[in-house]
């Protein structure tokens, strides 16, 4: 067979469309740059696998863990057509290039191209830190193969998450709730803010006092802060642990009455100097960037939520303006520091940098192969004021904090002197008090002149006295007092993570990996295991659930040292130093006394799910997390203050909105206390007998019907079946009836429905007759109000209460006018984000059936959980709109008879 003729033309394949735009400008002629869009392939759902593999090693997992755990992949449904078309680009072409990210999954993204493509040209893998002319021309120089040893561990951390979510999810399933999902990495994630709220929910504060003053010299007043009384160190927040106990030795710890009289006892005491002391103060740049320091930052700086941070950061690398955003890196090349170096030169004068260049080195617990610090791209960087024009406001914002960090790291130390003033009087009853004050000047701004970083919330005293001048005083100086009050203080809880903080935490512990942080963070929100309250990240009582039941039964799997541990165990994979095989057969089936994951399910014993449900509150009351949400539950005989009935067991729902350390046991009894009755007997229905109630639910008031279940006798009196030998089958278990039920008007209540009113309501739909041509007119309350409906024709009306009188007549007037859409007054959007730049429509935010959505007239999609509307930005707004019509519509499944199947030809 002849060879195939030459074309000159070239593939070159990346992720992204927009990565794929940027590159095709500095690749020239002969190159065709195609997007995989993401993965093409990946693991199935067990479900979705051919019969003949659903009863095999494979049928569990889509792995089959009895032949070195070999995955079976496929590719994605909706991957088929660009497969199609990639293959068809590649037969055209006489070299592949696999140019997608050059981390762990950019890796195995190019091997399952690799795998799916079966190229028949040289294949060259290539790979490059940002997207510049620059760094092309070096990465087509420094052309390489797949990196087996990286695939390995992309592989083995898939396959390893499938086994922890399929093995343990349906644990909690049964025992907590459906729907809910474990993670090797989310659950540990869930497990640190849970304890932090623990500690919350633990902490008990105390008090103390200390004095302040205003003191006057010649050349100047200032403030001071008590700190020493006869000698002995004044107590301060930072001498007391989390239950309220003085922990600190030879310290006067002075409560409201002692220093009160200290300060009455000071009014006219004489106040000198007793010492004066100078410090040379030196604060060094921070670091570059790296992934996980660039979402601290950005959640502190400009209130970035880390997935709004990553997929900003995404878009200004695909587009060349900054380097590769995925990176545990905080070095630069050394272009990059020549070029920080020179702009700051330019920008701020040569004593602005130092000598030599700083070199930094990583500090994370497990740091991976990676690229540079993430840095604005190219040889020399672009201002901010020089892309400001290009980049839409968020980007502008991240690209800036970007550019400023990257060039303060390589200018010089900010300089300046601490001094620190002890002066001090002896009280009018005898006790010595020394007084202190501190300030700090910056005599010489080196990068602060460019950038300061910026921290996160911390516990005890703010001592901060960076900028604060003092008065030229010395040893002995007379001053004068003003203003000696009593202050006092109590200590504060540990503060709630943020992102920022907690993304700073799991850094430091070395759990998971800074690139998958924000989809973690985003994913045990979107999971309602952690909900924002302001920036602060609040546990669900859910949560607590999940992780006493993983504590109790799974303790490894969402301990802190555990999971870091097998971080480094896929870094060694990653390093050629292990074989994932080896490991996930070690995980899984465990060896000598170390049981694996399997062993560990299959041995779970009983678990009691009532008490994995329950946190005691005080002595009597107990919150429970039931099917329908979180409430309490007293086991003390109580008295319906309404009614004045005995209420045994009594129950109050917890509101949604409060956080956990918020139900103490004064609010738990007080929310037992005022709760609604929780089911009123209203009477019994003349026409069945049964009796009618009305309850509080979840989702609302309403009445329902109590129907009896069947005794023994009326089970017994059933007809009997018969097998086929002629012998009598068991009595069937009766099927339970559906009670009847209706949720109350707005305008009715528990107390105050009473039984005719119950009676109509579960009466519901009424029915008010046909039109001319024989369709039935019913009208009914919905989720959005009273309407009629006519077949699949529905039409609002006016109250509640017309639901009982409208008649026919009207029903059929209103039919015979036109449908009137959006008849009610206009709900004004959410917010508005102005026209979008491919529809060209106002984008808004309105309310709707499941919550905010995103629309332009045209488009719509959902506000993602996590997101909330006040960080809610336009170019977010944008990129949703845009992420959505890139889908295009949803595909309906067929109701058609499916055809057969046949033999799967996808690789195992």
């Amino acid at each position: 067979m002849p060879s195939k003729a030459k074309t000159g033309k070239k593939l070159v394949i990346v992720e992204s469309p927009a990565k794929s735009k940027t590159i095709a400008k500095y690749l020239g002629e002969g190159f065709i740059v195609e997007a995989s869009i993401g993965h093409i392939r990946d693991l199935p759902q067990p479900s979705e696998l051919p019969a003949e593999l659903k009863k095999t090693s494979v049928g569990k997992f889509a792995v089959d863990i009895e032949h070195d755990f070999k995955p079976y992949y496929v590719v994605s449904a909706d991957k088929k057509k660009k497969v199609t078309e990639l293959k068809a680009a590649l037969k055209d072409a006489d070299e592949l290039y696999l140019a997608t990210d050059g981390d762990r999954e950019g890796e195995a993204i190019a091997w399952h191209l690799l795998e799916v493509l079966k190229p028949k040209v040289p294949v060259y893998r290539m790979t490059f830190g940002e997207i510049t002319k620059e760094a092309i021309q070096r990465a087509m120089g420094n052309l390489r193969d797949v990196d087996s040893a990286l695939v390995d561990a992309q592989e083995t951390r898939r396959i390893l998450d499938r086994l922890y979510g399929y093995e343990i999810s349906p644990v909690l399933w049964r025992k907590v709730a459906r729907g809910l999902s474990a993670g090797r990495v989310q659950s540990v994630v869930t497990r640190m803010v849970v304890d932090r709220e623990r500690e919350r929910m633990a902490f008990k504060a105390a008090s103390y006092w200390d004095l302040t003053g205003q003191f006057g010299a010649d050349s100047g007043s200032f403030k001071a802060k008590l700190a020493a009384v006869d000698g002995a160190k004044v107590a301060t927040g930072r001498d007391f642990n989390d239950d309220g106990v003085l922990v600190s030795k030879n310290v006067a710890h002075l409560n409201e009455e002692l220093a009160a009289s200290l300060a009455a006892g000071l009014q006219d005491a004489d106040f000198r100097v007793r010492s004066v002391d100078t410090k040379p103060y030196t604060r060094r740049p921070a670091a570059p960037f790296t992934t996980s320091t660039l979402q601290q930052e950005a959640g502190r700086k400009l209130r970035f939520s880390s997935k709004s941070t990553m997929q900003i950061a995404q878009r200004l690398y695909e587009n060349g303006y900054i380097t590769y955003m995925r990176t545990d890196s905080s070095a630069l090349s050394d272009e990059a520091i020549t070029a920080a170096r020179r702009q700051a030169s330019e920008l701020y004068g040569p004593e602005y940098i130092p000598g030599s260049p700083r070199v930094y080195s990583n500090k994370a617990a497990n740091a991976q192969e990676a690229h540079e610090a993430i840095r604005p791209a190219g040889d020399s960087f672009r201002t901010p004021a020089q892309v400001a024009k290009q980049l839409s406001g968020d980007e502008f914002r991240l690209y800036e904090l970007i550019w400023k960090r990257t060039v303060a790291s390589q200018m010089a130390d900010a300089k300046g002197s601490t001094a620190t003033i002890r002066l001090g009087a002896v009280a009018s009853d005898g006790r010595d008090a020394e007084f202190s004050a501190s300030g700090t000047v910056i005599t010489f701004p080196g990068f602060l002149a460019a950038y300061e970083e910026g921290k996160d919330e911390t516990r005890g005293d703010d001592d901060s006295d960076e900028g604060r001048r003092l008065p030229n005083v010395a040893k002995d100086d007379a001053l004068t007092a003003s203003e000696i009050v009593a202050v006092g203080h109590e200590t504060s809880p540990p503060p709630r993570y943020t992102e920022a903080s907690l993304t700073a935490e799991l850094e430091k512990k070395g759990i998971g990996r800074p690139s998958t942080y924000a989809s973690t963070i985003s994913t045990i929100q979107d999971r309602g295991y952690v909900r924002k309250q302001g920036s602060a990240l609040v546990p669900s009582w859910i949560a607590f659930s999940v992780i006493r039941l993983l504590e109790q039964h799974f303790s490894d799997y969402v301990d802190y040292e555990f999971t870091a541990d097998m971080e480094g165990d896929l870094d060694k994979i990653a390093n050629g130093q292990a074989v994932g095989a080896s490991w996930l057969r070690h995980f899984y089936f465990g060896e000598d006394s170390d049981p694996g994951l399997l062993s560990i399910v299959n041995n779970l014993g009983e678990i009691d799910a009532r008490e994995i449900n329950s946190i005691p509150i005080t002595d009597e009351i107990t919150l429970r997390v039931g099917k329908f949400g979180p409430y309490l539950e007293s086991s003390a005989a109580t008295v319906d203050p309404k009614t004045g009935e005995i209420v045994e067991s009594a129950r109050a729902n917890v509101p949604e909105d409060l956080a956990p350390d918020e139900l103490t046991a004064a609010k738990a009894i007080e929310l037992m206390e005022t709760a609604a009755p929780e089911e009123r007997v209203l009477g019994t229905d003349p026409h069945t007998g049964h009796t009618i109630v009305a309850k509080n639910g979840r989702y609302g008031a309403y009445v329902t019907e109590i129907i009896p279940e069947m005794t023994e006798e009326q089970i017994a009196a059933q007809p009997v079946e018969y097998y086929k030998n002629g012998k009598p089958k068991p009595p069937k278990k009766p099927v339970k009836a559906k009670p009847r039920t209706g949720s109350l008007f707005k305008s009715m209540t528990v107390e105050s429905v009473t039984l005719d009113e119950a009676l109509q309501l579960m009466s519901l739909p009424r029915v008010l007759g046909e039109d001319a041509e024989g369709n039935p007119i019913t009208v009914q309350n919905g989720r959005f109000g009273p309407y009629l409906k006519k077949g699949t024709d529905s039409r609002s009306i006016g109250s509640e209460e017309e639901i009982f009188t409208i008649t026919l007549e009207q029903a059929l007037e209103i039919y015979s006018q036109p449908k009137q859409r959006g008849a009610r007054a206009a709900v004004p959007p959410l917010a508005e984000f102005g026209p979008d730049p491919v529809s060209e429509k106002n984008i808004v935010v309105k309310e709707g059936r499941f919550g905010p959505y995103i629309t332009d007239g045209i488009t719509n999609i959902t506000v993602p959980r996590a997101t909330s509307l006040e960080e809610l930005t336009r170019e977010q707004a944008v990129e949703l709109l845009a992420e959505k019509r890139a889908k295009g519509p949803v595909k309906r499944t067929a109701t058609r008879k499916a055809p057969a199947k046949k033999k799967a030809t996808a690789k195992k």
